[in-house]
């Protein structure tokens, strides 16, 4: 057991745990799209018609609880029908649907998205994938889950989160909000 000098404590264990990573699934863009922003519910000045309008937002941590300033997250999904802008999905997807987009983190490492409610798809239940960048680093890839969608029990990629806690951590209310808009708060904590 190693030493510890004087005057220095061992460091208590975090009560934080990592967030747990899934797949990136086949459809993340070979191409970003030229209009990546956070709002992909508007295309150009076009706006998305179909799906329920949903503000993503979390913080994104290490084991600390420190922001990670400098931090990108990007997210993906399939529009209302179930199509992504994606070659692989037959370019089916909605075209005022933007289906990607990326931010910074704020020097909290706060994101938000405007997007839609995600949307069930042959053998998948709704889902957003998630993936946070620092610099030319890839720090995870995973997939947000819908609370209490009877989807998640027949997905086998939900499924997979054996442990109770994974699950809590990747899936998230969608909590309706005053104005009919949703709100998932997706907490992303990283061993940056």
């Amino acid at each position: 057991m190693p030493a510890l000098l004087p005057g220095v404590r061992a460091a208590a264990p975090s009560a934080r745990r990592l967030t747990p990573s899934q797949t990136e699934g086949p459809f993340y863009p070979r191409q970003l799209p030229t209009d990546s922003d956070g709002d992909l519910m508007r295309v150009g000045t076009r706006s998305a018609a179909q799906g329920q309008a949903t503000w993503l937002e979390g913080q994104v941590t290490d084991l600390q609880g420190r922001p990670v300033r400098g931090a990108r997250v990007e997210i993906w999904q399939c529009d209302r029908a179930g199509h992504y802008h994606h070659p692989g999905d037959g370019d089916a997807a909605d075209p005022d649907f933007q289906g990607f987009g990326h931010v910074m983190v704020d020097a909290d490492g706060r994101y938000r998205f405007h997007t839609l409610r995600p949307a069930p798809y042959s053998g998948r239940t709704p889902h957003i994938h998630v993936k946070v960048r620092l610099a030319a680093r890839e720090l995870l890839t995973t997939q947000v889950y819908v609370e209490d969608e009877p989807g998640n029990a027949r997905d086998g990629l939900w499924q997979s989160l054996r442990d109770p806690t994974d699950r809590a951590a990747l899936t998230v209310a969608f909590r309706q909000l005053a104005d009919g808009a949703l709100q998932a708060r997706f907490p992303i904590v990283l061993a940056a």
